[in-house]
């Protein structure tokens, strides 16, 4: 892919992928009356499998947050009745994060609102367009995870130089 002066397409591409990540946030918190992280962090514990629940590192890795979100998205949760953090009885050391009955129904009755709400995103999509666009993601997922840039202090202070921080 060419990248001319200010970025050409690239640039576009990731700019738009920023917006949308803000609209989905935005728009969540809107019409559902909770954080897009919150929506994923129901999502990924209501999963087949989980319902002993699952350590807090095995959860911040699936969602690709940081400790101190997920942390704070679990401290409102746990407020609100959606989720526990227990003792692992593995390892008395760590805890696991579990969703409640009361997080479990509250998961229930979004169901048709994610629905109408997966709808409405997508109806400019058609089924192979969805199914396009899901490959794609996959594939940017792929390769951003294995970027490796050159590190180290001086490395990183050249790079700042050059963005004029």
């Amino acid at each position: 892919m060419i990248v001319n002066e200010s970025g050409g397409i690239p640039n576009r591409l990731f700019f738009r992928l920023f917006q949308t990540g803000n609209i989905l946030q935005r728009q969540v918190q809107n019409e559902m009356g909770i954080s897009a992280v919150q929506w994923a962090v129901l999502g990924a514990l209501s999963r087949e499998g989980f319902e002993g629940g699952t350590s807090f590192n095995q959860l911040k890795e699936y969602l690709y947050v940081s400790r101190q979100s997920l942390d704070g998205v679990l401290k409102r949760m746990e407020r609100d009745g959606h989720v526990v953090r227990l003792e692992d009885p593995e390892d008395r050391r760590a805890r696991l994060v579990k969703l409640t009955d009361q997080g479990r129904e509250f998961w229930t009755q979004l169901q048709n609102i994610i629905a109408e709400f997966y709808q409405q995103s997508l109806q400019g999509f058609s089924f192979d367009d969805s199914v396009s666009f899901l490959h794609l993601l996959k594939k940017l997922q792929h390769d951003m995870s294995r970027i490796s840039l050159p590190s180290g202090n001086n490395d990183r202070q050249d790079r700042q130089a050059v963005k004029g921080i």
